[in-house]
């Protein structure tokens, strides 16, 4: 029997994610450095209402209130021995709103980065990292989530550990890294070093990609980037809505629910078959982009300055698959937002 997701990729020649956790639980009274997992338990009414957002605004697959629930995170709120726990809640509230939907929503176990370094810079091991994986893994597959979906990782060793914790667990899964230095991870992994890496997994995800980042522009680059590897694999586009600026107080996000439309748009055009949004995306932005999707018809692949002409310059001249490092700032700043 195969899993929910590559039933409805079978099915669909898209899919519409979901948008941000994080800028909808602050505009949900979330305070800056409290521990989102918590509300799990202690506001899972606001936890029904993140995914309800999603689900009525057209997402075919939401991610879980679990990205930080690990131990290595979750330890800075005196709370690592919780990461099981706290993730199956976030599950459970998922399954409750998906079945309630009416139609087959994909609850999606989001799986962050451990905060810790890997490989020979850091002090993380291998096998701890597998440890703490599997145990988030285990709390939202016991919660009732349809696939794990790891996400925002830089280096490749905290990917490949996600992967043998997946498949301890027994559970489907996708991954995206976030490339946000001249088209590069964190730690200096490109599209094309993704592509490899995923390919050679004992444990292949069914989709991989890229979220966060700088904005639209970049990460439907890095997708170009993936493309051109030839992976028949799916690829999943989470990108951010606009560009962060600090206003009264707070991070606000520039994306306009048409920009956002126009990026989905693009995005199935460059190759992305799973699309959604990440910091800033709210419901009426993924609104927009479903009305997009489903009233468009797939166009031509993009070129770069295409993709510069509707969303916005480049915050690099390379993105690193053609062997440069990070390089000069690109000349077009422009971006539309309306």
């Amino acid at each position: 029997m195969t899993d929910a997701l590559t039933r409805a990729l079978a099915q669909r020649d898209w899919l519409l994610a979901d948008g941000a956790t994080g800028t909808n639980l602050f505009n949900m009274g979330l305070q800056s450095g409290d521990a989102p997992e918590f509300w799990n338990e202690n506001e899972p009414d606001k936890i029904r209402a993140l995914y309800r957002g999603a689900v009525d605004a057209g997402s075919d697959l939401f991610l879980t209130n679990s990205f930080g629930a690990n131990a290595s995170r979750l330890k800075l709120h005196d709370a690592g021995h919780r990461a099981y726990e706290l993730s199956k809640l976030a599950a459970e509230l998922g399954r409750e709103i998906a079945d309630a939907s009416g139609r087959e929503v994909i609850v999606a176990g989001s799986v962050g980065p451990t905060g810790e370094i890997m490989g020979a810079a850091g002090s993380l091991s291998h096998e701890r990292a597998v440890e703490m994986f599997e145990e988030t893994a285990n709390g939202l597959k016991d919660g009732g989530a349809d696939v794990l979906w790891v996400e925002t990782i830089s280096a490749p060793e905290e990917y490949m550990a996600a992967a043998e914790a997946f498949a301890n667990a027994g559970m489907p899964w996708c991954g995206t890294m976030s490339f946000d230095t001249a088209g590069r991870t964190m730690m200096g992994m490109t599209s094309a070093d993704m592509v490899k890496m995923v390919e050679g997994l004992p444990n292949p995800p069914i989709g991989f990609g890229a979220n966060c980042g700088v904005g639209a522009s970049d990460l439907l680059r890095t997708v170009l980037g993936f493309v051109a590897q030839g992976t028949e694999r799916p690829i999943i586009a989470k990108g951010n809505a606009g560009i962060p600026k600090y206003h009264e107080g707070h991070i606000h996000y520039d994306g306009t629910p048409a920009l956002m439309a126009e990026y989905a748009l693009m995005a199935r055009n460059s190759g992305a078959r799973i699309i959604g949004g990440c910091c800033g995306t709210m419901p009426d932005h993924l609104s927009a982009m479903r009305a997009a999707l489903e009233t468009h018809e797939p166009g031509p692949r993009p070129t770069l300055e295409q993709i510069t002409e509707a969303l916005g310059g480049f915050s690099s001249e390379s993105d690193g698959t053609d062997g440069e490092g990070p390089t000069r700032e690109r000349k077009n700043k422009r971006r539309r937002t309306s």
